[in-house]
């Protein structure tokens, strides 16, 4: 009896290994569904032609190992007006547009609500860190729609982290989404600062990070030339009248005295110099090491969005030696971060992609001195001449509110004044596409019953929110901009503003290349699809399927 007794523990013992042999496996297997960390890199107002004119000058290691080792969309554009920096980071992660996620501009006036809105904007919350008062009021609440990093949080019952980080709050937060563990973003004072959505007090390695005023190096070295003046022949001579002025200094020319700009301001000046990328990289790397992302089976998910292209591409322009240098240094920092990544979380154990939320025009006196027919027509002067006109028309100011090419009228004035709103509508039509920037003026209802035969309507369609855009909705005509004669801007429905690039590296990631034309929100459903998580919810989930292939 004892004999057949321990037979059968020794049998139950073996059946019992087996059992948790086979576990493990099957734990294994499903562990290398996922990568260990997602990395996603914005890089603001990158225009995917700054890849192929200083590509010459690119190191091997950076942005030409994203291409030639990952997997590169040449053409890859975005798909609705306006190609602002919020709605970007927020189409990227919601693999949406603005008239699903609902953040329709960086700042924009709401019908619903009467008043101007802040992309982030979140009364109910206070700043956390050393940031002013108005500096960390900030949230994701006005975002409608979930992120995939949402979605990678509830797909590991929010064991996964999720952490964004930037030098501009809505660069953090959006891709960030509703349930992140933290979003930090720059503040004018020198330290990452977050909000009390994300927690009461900030994790003690960004305090320590902030302690030790990692921005001063930056300025006290000041700002010159990377590389021999020669390099730089992709650009115009250091000093044109199509630069502005950084922070009061006499002339755009190399090299910066950072320290006395800084001394006269605040440390919110190194935004605007390619060294708040390489700050924001310090902090990433901080971030992986102490919160230890990539360490075990469970996804996590770093947001990483470099804004100082974007600061300096609206000051001095795309063709100013200052970008090209950025872009230059940034080249730098991207190779350096890669190899972080490559020695912290491992090679292969990581996915990455890389895109930008917006590119950026010509400047557009550039182009009239080169005998294109284009000029500038700042947003204050269009409000004017709209105001003029209804005064002019119907003897009173209709004008409500102009911004972001959105018309809003007094609807109460024009009902006391028994105008009908839609001869009203037609009336101010007729005038702004008399105008000579104007290419197509669309009414709200034109704009609902959009059937998608009109390329320019669609791009005003999908960025539209019935609840928080205008009455009318201007597009420009192509070359034409509503900005200043020096720098830069963007917003509009052209390439030059919607081509952006984008790199996928890194897990299961086969090399290739792709020309046909894709659209920014196919990248979320994409990385759903790939890692296996649930779609953001407010995606159409068309997916990139070169980036599904397995790799070869």
């Amino acid at each position: 009896m004892n004999e057949y007794f321990c037979a059968y523990i020794i049998y139950l013992n073996m059946k019992k290994n087996i059992l948790l042999l086979a576990l493990l496996v099957i734990t294994s297997l499903s562990a290398q569904q996922r990568p260990k960390l997602v990395v996603g890199i914005v890089v603001d107002q990158m225009k995917m032609e700054y890849l192929y004119r200083f590509s010459d000058d690119f190191s091997s290691n950076g942005f030409k190992k994203l291409m030639n080792d990952g997997f590169v969309f040449q053409n890859m554009h975005y798909n609705y007006m306006p190609t602002y920096t919020a709605p970007g980071h927020a189409s990227i992660y919601t693999g949406t547009t603005p008239a699903t996620h609902g953040i329709v501009g960086n700042e924009w006036f709401s019908r619903t609500l009467g008043k101007e809105m802040y992309c982030t904007d979140d009364a109910g919350v206070k700043t956390v860190g050393d940031g002013t008062v108005e500096e960390g009021a900030m949230s994701p609440k006005n975002l409608q729609s979930t992120t995939i990093t949402d979605e990678v949080r509830m797909a590991t019952n929010f064991a996964g982290k999720v952490i964004g980080m930037s030098l501009k709050d809505r660069g953090a937060i959006l891709p960030a989404g509703h349930f992140a563990n933290w979003a930090f973003w720059y503040s004018k004072t020198g330290s990452f600062i977050s909000s009390t959505f994300y927690g009461e007090k900030l994790p003690e390695w960004v305090s320590e990070f902030n302690n030790e005023k990692n921005y001063l190096k930056y300025i006290n070295k000041n700002w010159d030339l990377y590389k021999p003046v020669s390099v730089y022949n992709e650009s115009l001579p250091d000093n044109n009248p199509y630069e502005g002025k950084l922070y009061g200094s006499a002339a755009p020319v190399f090299p910066y005295d950072l320290k006395s700009m800084y001394e006269k301001n605040d440390a919110g000046i190194i935004r605007s110099t390619p060294f708040g990328n390489d700050l924001l990289a310090e902090f990433a790397k901080r971030a992986i090491e102490k919160e230890e992302l990539g360490k075990d089976n469970v996804t996590d998910f770093l947001t990483v969005s470099f804004s100082s292209t974007d600061y300096i591409g609206h000051l001095l322009g795309p063709r100013s030696m200052e970008l090209q240098d950025t872009y230059l240094r940034l080249d730098q920092t991207i190779a350096d971060f890669l190899a972080y990544l490559d020695k912290t979380v491992g090679k292969g154990n990581y996915l990455l992609f890389l895109t930008a939320d917006h590119a950026g025009a010509e400047n557009v006196i550039y182009l009239k001195d080169r005998k294109y027919n284009v000029d500038n027509y700042p947003s204050k002067e269009v409000k004017k001449s709209l105001q003029d006109f209804s005064i002019k028309t119907f003897g009173v100011d209709l004008i409500l509110n102009y911004s972001n090419f959105n018309v809003f009228f007094n609807k109460q004035i024009i009902k006391d004044k028994g105008l009908e709103l839609s001869k009203v509508k037609q009336t101010f039509k007729e005038f702004l596409i008399s105008q000579p920037q104007v290419k197509k003026v669309y009414t709200e209802e034109e704009i609902l019953a959009n059937a998608g035969n009109d390329y320019s309507l669609n791009f005003v369609a999908k960025g539209y929110d019935v609840t928080q855009n205008g009455d009318l909705v201007i597009v420009d005509k192509p070359g034409d901009i509503e900005y200043s004669t020096t720098g830069t801007s963007h917003g509009t429905i052209y390439s030059y503003d919607t081509h952006v690039p984008a790199f996928f590296y890194g897990w299961h990631i086969k090399k290739g290349e792709s020309y046909d034309k894709k659209v920014i929100t196919e990248i979320a459903p994409t990385i759903a699809q790939k890692i296996k998580v649930t779609f953001p919810n407010g995606t159409e989930a068309k997916v990139l399927q070169e980036v599904l292939d397995e790799k070869k």
